[in-house]
């Protein structure tokens, strides 16, 4: 990993300006947060492309989708607690039902919002948006993996929800790594444990391997970069090779990443898995890296839960 962080929903407004200039039939509405979700970079260099909905992220939504049916690639974007959660039902009805190529932008989602508190650190949104039909979920990691994503939903049709967080993360990945829509990326191959991992917590999950490595134990961490259609295959092939089985997410534990590999192994492989996030809990007010250490969501916790018998 670098040393530089950047954020992801900085990664997400620079790349979406670049493909605007590639695909012309791209668009992009924002609710009145365009400079913290960073769509006002695209808006500056397309001002007739871009529509600022005032604080209407229903309408942003709905408007959305009339431009789908247009042939637009509309990016609608917003805070994910008010697109994934104000704007639930025009989701479910007015996106996912007709299956319209909406794309769905969550910025600011977990605890790493950091001071703006529980009522705006979305824990919640993988749980909703993962629950609709049709719907792809998407999670990145770093700056290279955003810049990825925010192209490769622009390739095929339908909904898809991008979570992006607000704190910056450590960059991962170099230019030249290559991604697939389903298809998880595995680090190391220990077979003391797998974490399986999703967003901002990878680098954590990262830092925790390097550390255990100095001390002879070797795990492997799994980048679930889609959340939805979640990649069994890695996940049975992990469950097989290694002793112990770990999840952690920015996200309460109930319905996120943790419950969708669980789903997976009840079906196909029943084994244990210790799922760590938010724990039926809303987050509160404080420093992005100060919140998931009291929430115990760094590498010091993982590297305690690996080596716990």
């Amino acid at each position: 990993m670098k040393e530089e962080k950047i954020a992801t929903r900085q990664s997400f407004g620079e790349e979406l300006a670049i493909l605007g200039e590639i695909n012309k039939n791209i668009v992009v509405l924002d609710a009145d947060l365009a400079g913290a979700t960073k769509t006002d970079i695209f808006g500056k260099k397309f001002p007739e492309r871009f529509f600022d909905m005032g604080i209407a992220e229903q309408d942003m939504i709905s408007t959305a989708a009339g431009f789908a049916t247009c042939g637009k690639i509309p990016y609608a974007a917003s805070f994910a607690a008010f697109t994934a959660g104000r704007a639930y039902d025009q989701i479910r009805s007015s996106v996912c039902y007709p299956k319209l190529n909406v794309k769905i932008c969550g910025t600011h989602a977990g605890v790493t919002v950091g001071e703006d508190g529980a009522t705006h650190q979305m824990l919640e949104d993988l749980s909703l948006m993962r629950g609709l039909p049709n719907m792809t979920v998407i999670c990145p990691s770093d700056d290279i993996q955003t810049r990825w994503a925010v192209n490769e939903i622009s390739k095929f049709e339908g909904p898809c929800y991008l979570r992006l967080c607000r704190a910056g993360t450590p960059v991962i990945y170099d230019g030249g790594t290559k991604f697939e829509i389903g298809k998880a990326v595995q680090h190391g191959n220990g077979t003391k444990a797998t974490v399986f991992a999703t967003g901002v917590v990878v680098s954590e999950a990262l830092k925790a391997k390097e550390e255990l490595e100095k001390e002879g134990i070797e795990i492997r961490v799994i980048d679930v970069h889609t959340i939805k259609p979640i990649d069994k295959e890695i996940i049975i092939k992990c469950a097989k090779e290694t002793e112990k089985l770990i999840s952690i997410e920015d996200h309460s534990i109930i319905g996120g990443l943790g419950t969708a590999i669980s789903e997976v192994l009840t079906e196909k492989y029943p084994v244990k898995l210790i799922r760590m996030g938010m724990k039926d809990t809303f987050g509160k007010s404080g420093k992005a890296m100060q919140l998931l250490e009291y929430f115990g969501l760094v590498s010091k916790n993982i590297i305690e839960e690996v080596k716990k018998i």
